[in-house]
């Protein structure tokens, strides 16, 4: 082989590794949700090409309600499903929606689209 048919190699396989790594093994740290006075740990989640931030750390044994706000008009965006909860909500553009949830177990619990090109996590502590 000559050099530069391994110097393309090379950068191939680095190309795959970054994708593989930012799609798939990059871990978001998250955000803690804030304390309301009515008792409830809050997030505000922009859904836009994706959730941001896709990672919400709360306590177990409290309620959560996650206010979702869809700014576009992909079709795979127009609900989210926490499937662990037994929950879904449909996300109309450009309108607030609030999941409320009352984790009751330790873990990490997956939220997405329905088609799960969108996924996010909730981490109960």
């Amino acid at each position: 082989m000559t050099p530069d048919r391994w110097i393309v190699l090379l950068a191939g396989i680095l190309l795959i590794g970054f994708i593989v790594w930012f799609f798939w093994l990059k871990r978001a740290k998250g955000i803690r949700a804030a304390e309301t006075s009515g008792g409830y740990q809050e997030a505000m989640i922009l859904v836009k090409g994706g959730y941001t931030p896709d990672t919400i750390i709360v306590s177990r044994g409290r309620p959560v309600r996650l206010n979702f706000r869809r700014e576009e008009t992909a079709s795979c965006s127009d609900k989210v499903v926490f499937e662990q909860f037994g929950k879904s909500a449909e996300l109309p553009t450009g309108e607030l929606v609030a999941v409320e949830l009352m984790p009751k177990e330790v873990g990490e619990f997956a939220f997405a689209c329905p088609m799960g090109m969108f996924h996010g996590r909730l981490i109960v502590e």
